[in-house]
């Protein structure tokens, strides 16, 4: 008789209620098909990482996860139970399913470069997404000693003072020369933060600038043909600095948006909330009807004619 397939709520429930009295000993570090790193803490801090295969009666474990772990057959460690998420940041993958690329996280750092140049769309889904789930985003230009040797120099300084002018944190930071390092510390003390970007603008680069006195992430290189970067990190790690952790993720050069709702996405664009109501029309659908309130705002100057197009593109892609 063939094993009967759990519902996701059958599963989380499980999961809830597994070892309830247990304490947890241990975070998920990293993740590797059908194991995962696991980093003993608690009583068992310090000990040496345990490769772990998790209950099948799980949820899908990401790094960041908070565990309750056993030792196992042949050094390898059993997951028994996870801990309820405070946050957690994820991706489309199909069909509006998401993936959860990390778990417990405070910071979301949008990272980009001037090369590849950034794509304001895909840093607006970025934030779209980030404050869907009511996390703090950071926008970080790295490589910011190349900012002259990029394709268009203006363009970049363009997109640079329009999102700080929405009231985002911007920071200009090098990996090459530390430029800007120490403030981007002291944004990250105290918080668990997960780096996001395209591939190739630098995020294990700038995992290693932040840490100890050894390289820490593997770095990959950029494509000169089409200035483009390898996919270096495969696999989302979890990283102990001076004062804070750091999550580093597999560069994507897309972020689709199907698991969020039009309306979560109007609310992404911070400098649309205050807009919320003001159309003439309820099922306004802000593609130029009468009354419309971002068209209004638009010829006020009050929004930026790139970001009101990014918002279009989005909408059109759901």
């Amino acid at each position: 008789m063939a094993k009967r397939k759990l519902s996701k709520q059958q599963l989380n429930r499980i999961a809830k209620n597994q070892d309830l009295d247990a304490e947890v000993n241990g975070v998920v570090i990293s993740h590797f098909g059908q194991q995962l790193d696991v980093e003993p803490i608690g009583e068992q801090a310090g000990e040496a990482i345990i490769r772990c295969h998790q209950r099948t009666n799980l949820p899908a474990l990401v790094t960041g996860d908070r565990v309750v772990w056993e030792p196992g057959e042949d050094g390898v460690g059993i997951i028994l139970s996870v801990e309820e998420r405070r946050s957690v940041f994820a991706r489309p993958v199909f069909a509006g399913a998401v993936k959860a690329m990390a778990a417990n996280i405070d910071i979301v750092l949008v990272v980009i470069a001037p090369i590849p140049m950034p794509l304001a769309n895909l840093i607006d889904r970025y934030l779209v997404a980030i404050e869907s789930l009511g996390l703090q985003p950071v926008i970080i230009l790295n490589k910011a000693d190349l900012q002259n040797d990029c394709e268009d120099p203006e363009r970049l300084h363009n997109l640079i003072s329009m999102y700080r002018e929405l009231g985002y944190s911007l920071l200009e930071v090098s990996a090459v020369n530390g430029t800007g390092l120490d403030e981007l510390r002291s944004v990250l003390q105290g918080h668990t933060t997960v780096l996001v970007g395209q591939s190739g603008v630098g995020k294990s680069s700038l995992v290693n600038a932040l840490g100890v006195d050894e390289a820490l992430a593997q770095v990959g290189d950029i494509s000169e043909f089409h200035e483009k970067g390898t996919h270096t990190t495969t696999t989302s790690r979890l990283f102990h600095l001076e004062g804070f952790d750091l999550i580093d993720s597999p560069g994507i050069r897309e972020f689709g948006l199907g698991h969020v709702s039009p309306q979560d996405v109007f609310d992404g664009f911070i400098e649309f909330r205050e807009l919320r109501g003001h159309c003439k029309f309820r099922d306004c659908s802000h593609q130029g009807e009468p009354g419309c309130a971002l068209k209004s705002a638009l010829e006020r100057g009050e929004i930026h004619p790139n970001r009101l197009a990014s918002y279009y593109q989005i909408i059109e892609s759901l």
